[in-house]
């Protein structure tokens, strides 16, 4: 069952794509933070995955002050460079508010069991990382968030349980840069790494999806999210 939740901002106020399980409650909740292509279908079968697994799964527009309602393919001609605009025009900061305002609507949300726990992709796994060093969260699962190194003095602020994935080719995020963030996570996070995988390994459907990988890391964050949501 789907559904979307409206949640008001200081300036303006933004929708989100909300997944919930058959099943009664109360659930855990599972915010899930997107690419640089918006709350798209890529993003929404997560979500619908989650809620399968007995998880409210929330995927807020994090675009939107620039663009709400986007919903762009890797796969379409001029959506990689609409999407880049986006991404270059995003304000982290103002975006890592509107997470802390979703984990705050999430708790109170009907058949929830107040845990929230935050998950992200690319442009959503550097947002994950910072949330988990600004927000309340209970947990955080991050994948591949490009720029994180460019933020690791914020790790001496994550207190609560975080998890980080890392391809070892990404093209976007470089060895240096992977090096970075082991060095700045080492006993702060569990961090796992993928050899031969590209970014975006994850992303369902994807021109660099890796079964294999995508299915051992989701394994992890399921079983992650289970000892520290449940």
């Amino acid at each position: 069952m789907t559904e979307q939740l409206q949640i008001q901002a200081p300036d303006g106020s933004f929708a989100c794509h909300v997944a919930r399980p058959s099943t009664p409650g109360p659930h855990p909740v599972v915010i899930v933070l997107q690419e640089i292509f918006g709350v798209n279908a890529g993003i929404r079968s997560i979500a619908t995955d989650y809620a399968s697994k007995g998880y409210i799964a929330v995927c807020p527009d994090l675009f939107w002050r620039i663009e709400p309602g986007v919903f762009l393919s890797e796969a379409r001609e001029g959506d990689w460079e609409k999407a880049f605009a986006l991404y270059k025009a995003y304000e982290v900061n103002k975006g890592v508010d509107d997470i802390a305002l979703t984990i705050k609507e999430a708790r109170g949300l009907q058949d929830a069991n107040g845990k929230v726990g935050v998950t992200g992709y690319c442009l959503g796994g550097l947002m994950t990382f910072l949330s988990a060093a600004r927000t309340d969260g209970d947990a955080f699962a991050a994948y591949y968030g490009g720029g994180t190194d460019q933020h690791v003095g914020e790790a001496a602020n994550i207190k609560a349980p975080l998890l980080y994935h890392l391809a070892e080719e990404d093209e976007f995020i470089s060895k240096d840069a992977q090096a970075k963030i082991r060095a700045a996570l080492a006993g702060k996070a569990e961090l796992h790494s993928y050899p031969g995988c590209n970014h975006a390994f994850a992303r369902p459907g994807g021109n660099h999806y890796d079964a294999a990988a995508a299915t051992l890391a989701a394994s992890r964050t399921e079983a992650f999210f289970a000892r520290t949501l449940r």
